[in-house]
């Protein structure tokens, strides 16, 4: 009997309903963290849940079959959504589809004062969806996120006092005053993601001003025309970041005092450039660059440098290095990395066996006798003699050197051959006559 009474006792307590016992406030937080289409479907478990959904600050639609079916299904869930601040909505479209749903969509989720709003129209072909800038007149919008087949137009200055992150990604843009307009229409804007792509536009002076962003990192895979390039003007900007920019008639940063940190890779062909000439303030750089392709500075001092990564898979890297050595002269840690897989070191060693010879300074840098402490050598091929000759320069005249760390990658076995040369390699530098008697040598494999 006793034992019966038990198993009820443990069969009612199993039954309970002991989540919708917690307070709305707890279930809206879970809630959030949940897909918006299993969230909706909640709606059918108790008369509590009927309408909870409706109160998630966070909406999030994603389309796969049924592109109209999906557009009708997000339409109806906006308007039966009753929080009064919808904290982020985003947007995911695989399928072209009528841009007349992504004003709708936008109007509501503007009247809900949104904070953060995500569009990606991720199909791979169609025509463009204009997005509605006449929106912007809720100012209470922070993280905007655009993608894919967007075009932008700003006939006129909006209000985003609030907007402090940015990202556009492969979109069309009328014109230039269509850029100047959205970035003048953000006075307090702190982060931007910039990314021009496989879609043509209509802008030639592609200029950023604003005085209050801190981070910019810009990626260009678009064919420059003549006549056409980018001006920065950003005198707060803390990071950096520029990857494929290739052809334009000019590349000016302006005022970039404040700057920490950089990383520029892949920037060639410009006409007016002096991208490394703006970078003189940072403590920290990251160089993926041809010197052969790009303007480097003889003149600047990078005086604030402490930190410098370098690739060493551009024909005559070396010659680079050498500017940066002697431009640089409190730098504490020098990070060089070779291609990331041996199938590309194998095609630079064919198509580079003759690009010239390193000259090394006549003068020691200054940042090698006092200040260098760490050298690192990422994926170390040792496919040519200067390779040898720049480690080995470096190991000499590094006074304060703490650590070198050379890595290596695995050696197939059809390619042992290359461990004799590469054991070989390791016995030359561990013998070099190193001019900090405490530095400690590491060589590792990836």
């Amino acid at each position: 009997m006793e034992q019966g009474g038990k198993s009820s006792r443990m069969g009612d307590f199993m039954s309970e309903d002991r989540i919708s016992e917690l307070p709305e406030v707890l279930l809206l937080k879970i809630l959030s963290s949940l897909p918006t289409k299993l969230v909706i479907s909640t709606s059918v478990l108790s008369k509590r849940w009927r309408s909870l959904w409706k109160m998630v600050p966070r909406l999030e639609f994603e389309s796969y079959r049924n592109i109209y079916e999906f557009a009708e299904n997000v339409t109806r869930s906006l308007l039966s959504h009753k929080a009064p601040v919808l904290e982020s909505l985003h947007l995911k479209v695989r399928d072209q589809f009528d841009g007349v749903y992504v004003g709708v969509w936008a109007t509501i989720a503007f009247a809900r004062h949104v904070r953060e709003f995500v569009l990606d129209l991720s199909f791979c072909h169609g025509l463009q969806i204009r997005f509605p800038s006449s929106l912007f007149c809720f100012d209470t919008l922070e993280t905007l996120k655009l993608m894919n087949y967007v075009y932008l137009d700003f006939p006129s200055l909006v209000s985003m006092k609030s907007l402090r992150t940015l990202h556009l990604l492969s979109l069309v843009y009328k014109g230039d005053e269509s850029v100047h307009n959205l970035f003048s229409s953000c006075p307090n804007l702190e982060h931007l993601v910039l990314r021009r792509g496989f879609s043509h536009d209509y802008v030639k002076n592609f200029t950023i001003e604003a005085p209050s962003l801190k981070t910019l990192s810009l990626s260009d895979s678009f064919r420059a025309r003549e006549s056409s390039g980018y001006v920065i003007k950003a005198p707060s900007l803390k990071y950096l970041g520029i990857e494929s920019v290739e052809g334009y008639e000019f590349f000016l940063i302006e005022n970039a005092s404040e700057l920490v940190e950089a990383s520029i890779r892949n920037v060639s062909k410009i006409v007016n450039e002096k991208i490394l000439g703006s970078l003189e303030s940072a403590k920290r750089l990251s160089l993926d660059l041809s010197p052969l392709k790009i303007t480097y500075p003889t003149e600047v001092m990078y005086h604030q440098l402490v930190y410098l990564e370098m690739h060493t898979h551009k024909v005559e890297w070396w010659n680079m290095l050498t500017v940066m050595l002697d431009s640089s002269p409190k730098l504490q840690v020098l990070k060089l990395i070779d291609h990331e897989t041996r199938q590309e070191n194998l095609e630079f060693n064919k198509q580079y066996t003759d690009q010239g010879e390193w000259n090394q300074p006549k003068y020691v840098p200054e940042c090698l006798m006092s200040h260098l402490e760490t050298f690192m050598w990422r994926n170390c091929n040792w496919g040519r003699e200067e390779e040898k000759e720049v480690a080995t320069y470096i190991l000499r005249n590094a006074g304060q050197l703490k650590k070198a760390t050379f890595s290596t990658d695995p050696i197939e076995s059809k390619r042992l051959c290359k461990l004799a040369k590469r054991s070989k390699m390791r016995n030359e530098l561990d013998g070099v006559v190193r001019a900090s008697s405490s530095s400690h040598l590491v060589f590792e494999f990836e």
